[in-house]
């Protein structure tokens, strides 16, 4: 495929990239007056986290391998429609039950895109360049901290959390659109059987690479779900002023995709060990300087960068441990992902109440700290 094309098909696919996952992670910044007007407690509403991330973890692996030979163009318009018609949903839910099914749609189909959008960035600029593709595709993920998750903040602060879904609503179907005018056609995937892309489960390195994720998002998620709770009841923000400083969090985090994509073909298991760590000292210093508003943006900075940059860090860190199955490895990292916000959204739920919100940064360092010491390990036992 030549560059231009190459260029081209990569931009596309972060775009669509930036959609999927500001309908993913909105939920962070609506969960504060999305439990105001459902009148349920911050922990039950936080539960709609929990919901998405082991949907994900339990149909992404299946649905993966069974759709893997469907031409990817196809199937990412598909995608894309399907989350249309979850957010249209979401903005008319007229309960917490009708929320939590719009929110259960989507998370069916949303590990097959990342496991198939890693795979096809990787197939179009090679081997070699397969690090930095996947992690422009992961600006996406960068993009929706910038500006999606912190707007969408905005928008409900301002004129209700259901104005949030029918922008999203939107916004994937004109992805949708576009996906099907200007994506070119990409070369027709090889069927695997089964049995041959599951045989990917005996293979210890890659088993113990899908735990290290879990453990990674476990960290990460236990105390980012309730990011905006925390800087409203802890650092004593305005709460009309929360998606800016959730704004400010993912424009650090360009950085952190940066880097990660950066380094991240250098050392997968290295990368992790330093990111997770600092993520670690970010966590705790943010509420440790939640008093100041310098050391608090410090922090939440040093915090920031780490948390985004683990994105592309763990995704391509588990494929290139996959000898086949690419696909199904990319949607196994993000199952495993997920597993771990879905763990840290429960854990996390479960420590304020008892803790107090502030907690909840100690309780995801020590998870931290565990992951450090699982890849410290494997980098004994296999480098890298």
């Amino acid at each position: 495929m030549h560059a231009e094309k190459s260029t081209w098909s990569i931009v596309m696919l972060a775009v669509a990239a930036f959609v999927i996952v500001t309908t993913e992670y909105v939920i962070v910044g609506l969960l504060p007056v999305l439990a105001r007007d459902m009148g349920v407690t911050i922990s039950v509403a936080g539960q709609l986290v929990t919901l998405f991330a082991f949907t994900v973890m339990v149909c992404g692996p299946v649905l993966t391998v069974l759709l893997s030979h469907v031409e990817r163009k196809r199937l990412f318009v598909s995608i894309l429609l399907i989350f249309a018609a979850a957010n249209a949903l979401a903005a008319v839910a007229s309960s917490l039950w009708v929320l939590a099914i719009a929110r259960f749609i989507p998370a069916l189909v949303l590990p097959v895109f990342w496991g198939t959008a890693s795979e096809t960035a990787a197939q179009i600029v090679g081997v070699k360049r397969a690090g930095r593709a996947v992690s422009q595709v992961y600006l996406g993920i960068s993009a929706a901290l910038l500006f999606g998750i912190p707007l969408g903040t905005v928008a409900a602060t301002h004129f209700g959390w259901r104005s949030t879904f029918w922008l999203l609503a939107g916004l994937a179907l004109v992805m949708a659109v576009g996906l099907a005018v200007w994506m070119p056609t990409v070369a027709q995937p090889h069927r695997l059987a089964i049995r041959e892309q599951l045989r990917i489960f005996h293979d210890r390195r890659f088993v113990l690479n899908i735990v290290l994720s879990v453990l990674v998002f476990t960290a990460m998620f236990t105390a980012y779900t309730y990011l905006a709770d925390m800087l409203e009841t802890v650092a004593k923000v305005k709460a009309t002023q929360v998606g800016w400083w959730l704004m400010g969090f993912g424009a650090v985090g360009l950085v952190g995709n940066w880097l990660g994509g950066r380094y991240v073909d250098r050392s997968p298991l290295g990368s992790t060990v330093v990111c997770v760590a600092v993520m670690g000292l970010g966590m705790t210093t943010s509420v440790l300087g939640a008093q100041s508003w310098f050391w608090l943006m410090l922090a939440l900075a040093v915090w920031g960068i780490a948390y985004t940059a683990l994105f592309p860090i763990c995704q391509v860190r588990v494929m290139k441990a996959a000898t086949h199955a690419q696909a199904l490895a990319g949607t196994l990292n993000v199952s495993a992902a997920n597993a771990g916000t879905g763990l840290g959204a429960m854990l996390g739920g479960a420590v304020i109440p008892v803790l107090g919100t502030e907690s909840i940064v100690y309780v995801a360092t020590v998870i931290a700290v565990v992951a450090c010491a699982l890849a410290i390990a494997m980098m004994r036992r296999v480098g890298g």
